[in-house]
């Protein structure tokens, strides 16, 4: 019998860690590399599409190998809801967030490789390109305020219009993080990131304090699980509420909207389980009014591509979306895409249009994950959530 020739054949994957240029500082602990999984998936016709995911934890490597990739093998290319749904099938429908991770490489994988056989931008694909040039976010991280004025004029030389900072650190320093960022951009829009650090009361209190400051929104104050408490958050001050980690599933944005959680909601295709999943999440949103974003975990060119692709075509994705890549020593990918002015142009060529640098795959591959939630600089530390 002959073999559909979007039917998957054969897939093989790397396991990299990309230095960055400095340790990104945040309140979960310090990141020295961004580790991250590549995936080749080669359908019967020929065509060979890309894909990654982040690898921030040991679990996530087995569960694509031993359940993700044989999954994949009985499917097409195109068959990416019945993929998705065959992996929770196996099992994963009790612990979504145990193979989300894992699924996005393969699921961005297939789309690739569709985009390839049809030579089709995936943009494309989705409903068209909305927006030709997405915003970029300047990310600040760390606790100097010197650093973080000399960063953040940097990128506003460099054409950004956009910041993000991150707070939720020290108590002595969201404060004066803010403050440091906000007399170098001014009037442009600032965002600030508390990774759950705060406990209800702190947020009570620190966002009373952020007001003056004008906030595009205040991100991920309160632990992930707590979306009353985000609810309440939003109905007894007036900074925006934005939810990052607490939307790691399709059912976690549900969930949000349910409880009216979020004025904004950050989308993360590796943390739902795939482009079509971050799709769909965003459909939710925009059918309640909510804006996305996109949450970078320090994406290479196969990934930031994927990015710059659903922000071109989901139309709710008017706000500027995050990148960790300026801080990255190099790429798996050739011709990676970079910002100018403060923006991504959408990438040429079908499917993804990144082309895979196999040299620098096999010279950045690793057979351990590089620390992402703790710190080297202080033995015996550790996060907790929340923390003051």
């Amino acid at each position: 019998m002959t073999q559909h020739p979007l039917q998957v054949v054969a897939v093989r994957h790397w396991k990299v860690a990309m230095p960055f240029s400095q340790p990104l500082e945040w309140g979960s602990g310090a990141r020295p590399a961004a580790t991250r999984l590549v995936v080749e998936l080669t359908l019967a016709n020929g065509v060979k599409g890309y894909g990654e995911t982040i690898c921030l934890l040991d679990f996530i490597e087995p569960v694509l190998v031993n359940t993700v990739i044989p999954i994949a093998r009985q499917h097409r290319a195109c068959d990416v809801e019945r993929f998705t749904r065959h992996v929770f099938g196996a099992g994963y429908y009790h612990h979504k967030r145990a193979v989300v991770m894992a699924m996005a490489a393969v699921e961005m994988a297939m789309w690739d490789a569709q985009g390839r056989t049809f030579d089709s931008p995936l943009a494309e694909l989705w409903g068209g390109v909305y927006r030709s040039q997405v915003e970029v976010s300047a990310y600040l991280f760390g606790t100097d305020e010197a650093q973080l004025k000399d960063s953040a004029q940097r990128f506003l030389d460099d054409g950004y219009r956009s910041f993000k900072v991150k707070i939720g650190m020290t108590p002595s320093s969201d404060l004066s993080n803010v403050e440091a960022v906000k007399s170098v951009t001014g009037d442009l829009p600032l965002r600030a990131d508390v990774n759950s650090a705060w406990t209800p009361g702190t947020a009570k209190r620190m966002l009373e304090c952020l007001r003056p400051f004008d906030l595009q929104y205040v991100e991920q104050p309160l632990e992930l699980d707590d979306l009353q408490g985000h609810a309440q958050l939003r109905s007894a001050q007036p900074v925006p509420i934005a939810l990052d980690e607490s939307a790691y599933t399709l059912a976690d944005v549900g969930n949000i909207v349910r409880h009216a959680a979020a004025d904004v909601i950050l989308l993360d295709p590796h943390e739902i389980g795939g482009l079509w999943q971050t799709i769909k999440a965003a459909a939710i949103a925009e059918a309640h009014g909510i804006p996305v974003t996109l949450h970078s975990g320090g994406e290479l060119g196969f990934s930031q591509s994927a990015y710059v692709h659903l922000a071109s075509a989901i139309p709710n994705m008017s706000i500027s979306i995050d990148s960790e890549r300026v801080y990255f020593a190099d790429d798996v990918v050739r011709s990676a895409p970079t910002v100018k002015d403060g923006a991504f142009s959408l990438p040429d060529g079908p499917g993804l249009g990144m082309q895979p640098d196999f040299d620098k795959l096999d010279h950045y591959k690793v057979d351990h994950i590089r620390g992402a939630y703790l710190d080297a600089r202080r033995p015996g530390w550790f996060s907790t959530k929340p923390a003051y």
